[in-house]
């Protein structure tokens, strides 16, 4: 079965190579040709393309050793002036290239798969057809799901108790793509708390607090440090260019299409104020630029005070504080503490999501793949699974704006809903008598009426940016009205799901945890 569903998966991805790519095929095109034609000391500071190398060291390496099998396939695209370049192999080469690093994706989802004693296929189907894989790597054009191959190995060793090995995946994940620093304040916390203050409880009886391994975190230390002076290293004489490359504050605080969070309602907020006030004729001192203009920039805000890289930094980190002291306690005893881990970290993805700076819309999926693990882990991981699962894609729907993409997009989020919302349900159905031979259950809702009234807002939504918008003509006057509502109703929901998914963490109650039989050993929370 799990043959079949790669075979079928794989194959989907093979039909999407000639549909529309985004200017990121251009980026990795131009990064392939910067690799192989430039030494190590121009690699950040080449500017002869507008998309200059942005990603950390190992990237760049998996760039270059990516390049040396392109030239295969045609040596002019290893040409660093010939930009924009898109020959028919040069297409199909980098199509293949996204499609076989999946591969590394679909051994760590089985790997965390396997650790499952319930709904192990089932998990393994949802993150090995997630839409938002599809559509950002596969259409759009990245490598998210390389990445995220490596996130899932370091969690699985996680869970099975492989601090070590965890430790160092994660670090080599954070030289590839420095987004996922965003999450390290909980590998940080648990890493501390399962492994190097080693006291812990048993059976729910503590031990007492006296048993902190300098041994172990030395352990950890050159791990980490290691893993980043290899990275790192070649650059030493480079590190402030490399680092003004990897943390460009002047993209502004949203990106183009603003990514469902807090920003979106705080700039659709000023826009309304703005406008408020044109009508009142309450003059504004400050001369703004557009936010909804398709452009990367700085902008200041016209009513509400402006943020600076540095509120955002805050607001995340206090976001994130109470979830990480709940995982501090949470991470004394070994009875629950692995699902806590992958719990919080879901918590503290959302966080950064809502607050952090420049959020593009695509980092939904550090929340939604965490989460699909866990959904059939506990009643309340599946009803909001299924919930942010389909909020979370469809707010995705606007990085494929082409016309023709549109029954693409609603078939491989229908199909992916059909599949979670037909077979999660059923983990959670307790027999009502185990007397009768009939099948005859409690269902538990997985969703609530005000829920139900949100799908049916996001539905309306839908029919009106793909129909009415342009049959009232608006598509010509008001472009961005469609983007705009997409993010600000979509924000309204991510908004619902991580307060609600923050509250259920903060309150889990541990007594009604089952007590694990081996390390390896996952939850399995039928109803509470």
């Amino acid at each position: 079965m799990i043959t079949q569903i790669i075979f079928i998966v794989t194959g989907i991805k093979f039909l999407f190579m000639p549909l529309y790519r985004s200017t990121d095929f251009e980026v990795h095109r131009n990064w392939l040709a910067i690799t192989h034609n430039r030494s190590i000391e121009q690699w950040y500071f080449d500017t002869t393309s507008e998309w200059t190398l942005d990603y950390p060291p190992f990237f760049a390496w998996l760039e270059l050793g990516i390049s040396h099998v392109a030239k295969f396939f045609d040596p002019e695209m290893l040409r660093v002036e010939n930009l924009n370049y898109a020959s028919d192999m040069t297409v199909l080469f980098q199509r293949l290239s996204v499609i076989m690093l999946d591969f590394f994706y679909i051994y760590s989802v089985k790997r965390c798969s396997d650790l499952l004693d319930n709904g192990k296929l089932l998990v393994f189907v949802l993150l090995v057809s997630n839409p938002g894989l599809i559509m950002v790597d596969h259409i759009h054009f990245q490598y998210n799901g390389f990445l995220f191959g490596l996130l899932l190995l370091s969690v699985s060793h996680m869970i099975t108790g492989n601090f070590l090995k965890s430790a160092f995946w994660f670090a080599v994940l954070l030289n590839f793509k420095h987004i996922f620093l965003y999450i390290a304040p909980v590998y940080v916390v648990y890493l501390m708390r399962a492994y190097c203050f080693t006291v812990s409880s048993v059976d729910g009886v503590h031990t007492p607090w006296n048993s902190y391994s300098i041994t172990n975190f030395i352990k950890l230390a050159i791990i980490v440090v290691t893993v980043f002076g290899i990275s790192f290293g070649p650059f030493i004489r480079q590190l402030p260019q490399l680092f003004s490359r990897l943390f460009p504050f002047k993209r502004g605080l949203c990106h183009a299409y603003w990514a469902p969070n807090f920003w979106a309602l705080y700039n659709f907020c000023d826009k309304v104020l703005q406008h408020l006030c044109a009508a009142f004729g309450i003059k504004i001192p400050r001369n703004v630029a557009s936010m909804t203009g398709g452009l990367v920039q700085e902008f200041e805000h016209a009513v509400l005070p402006t943020i600076k890289p540095n509120v955002t930094f805050l607001l995340t980190v206090l976001s994130m504080m109470p979830a990480l002291v709940k995982l501090w306690h949470l991470g004394a005893d070994r009875r629950y503490r692995n699902m806590s881990f992958v719990r919080c970290l879901t918590v503290c993805a959302t966080c950064s999501f809502m607050f952090g700076w420049h959020v593009h819309e695509k980092a939904i999926l550090l929340v939604l793949i965490p989460l699909s693990f866990l959904s059939v882990l506990g009643v309340d991981d599946a009803k909001l699974f299924l919930f942010a699962t389909t909020v979370g894609h469809y707010s995705l729907f606007p990085l494929l704006y082409e016309r023709n993409l549109t029954p693409i997009k609603i078939l491989l989020l229908l199909t992916h809903c059909a599949v979670a919302f037909s077979y999660i349900p059923g983990l959670y159905e307790v027999p009502k008598t185990k007397k009768t031979r009939r099948r005859d259950v409690i269902i538990v809702p997985m969703m609530t009426c005000v829920e139900m009234l949100y799908f049916y807002g996001l539905l309306m939504l839908c029919v009106y940016e793909n129909v009415i918008h342009s049959l009232l003509g608006l598509d010509k006057t008001l472009p961005f009205l469609p983007l705009m509502m997409t993010s600000v109703y979509c924000s309204l929901g991510v908004f619902y799901f991580w307060v609600s998914y923050y509250h259920y963490f903060l309150t889990f109650n541990v007594s009604s945890v089952p007590i694990f039989k081996a390390p390896r050993s996952m939850e399995y929370q039928k109803v509470k």
